[in-house]
């Protein structure tokens, strides 16, 4: 990808995730809040325990924080965590002696996820301010890492699944979910920005 186009793709899904941030209910380019987490399995009591700030600004791809397999006591990787609903969900599953850090790009999503956080009660989880492709994370320091579509949006994959192999500690796991094309796009070249979310 041309690096002028691929800074532009960087910048503006930044911005279009911190849109979703600071105003979840108004309109952004795919599904956003309650009812859509709601879509994707997310059983209704569970997200009545969880912090507002965080199901209604959640904007990810599937529940895969209730389908990883998270052991008791394990340290935990929510990579694009937004505003934390995933992140609190794995840190009431690896339980007090377990730790769960969340990692999002965008400064808006990771204050909103802090704010949340106060509302939890739960001590086991650090939120940073930080991009995928250079994580704040020793080598081998995750037992698990949960990504909820980051992929699609970033032109930097490789750098992404090198990072995962750096601070995914060996026989650690990896759960992500992402969209994918079934057949070519009529028109691979996006005219609008919003045409990166279709």
């Amino acid at each position: 990808m041309d690096e002028h186009l691929a800074k532009r793709l960087y910048e503006g899904v930044r911005r279009t995730y911190s849109a979703v941030a600071e105003k979840p209910s108004e309109w952004h380019p795919f599904p956003v809040g309650r009812d859509f987490v709601e879509s994707l399995g997310y059983p209704k009591a569970l997200l009545q325990t969880l912090p507002a700030l965080s199901v209604d600004a959640f904007a990810g791809l599937s529940n895969v924080s209730l389908y990883a397999e998270i052991p008791e006591g394990s340290t935990v990787l929510d990579l694009g965590c937004g505003a934390g609903l995933d992140t609190f969900i794995a840190a009431r599953r690896t339980g007090p002696n377990g730790r769960v850090i969340g990692i999002d790009f965008s400064r808006s999503m990771v204050d909103r996820a802090l704010r949340a956080l106060k509302e939890t009660g739960l001590a086991n989880i650090e939120f940073c301010e930080a991009p995928a492709e250079h994580l704040p994370s020793r080598n081998g320091e995750i037992d698990v890492a949960i990504i909820n579509g980051i992929f699609n949006l970033n032109p930097n994959r490789e750098a992404i699944f090198a990072e995962l192999a750096r601070v995914v500690r060996q026989n650690g796991h990896v759960y992500a979910s992402e969209l994918i094309l079934i057949k070519p796009v009529a028109n691979p070249a996006p005219s609008a920005e919003d045409d990166w979310f279709a």
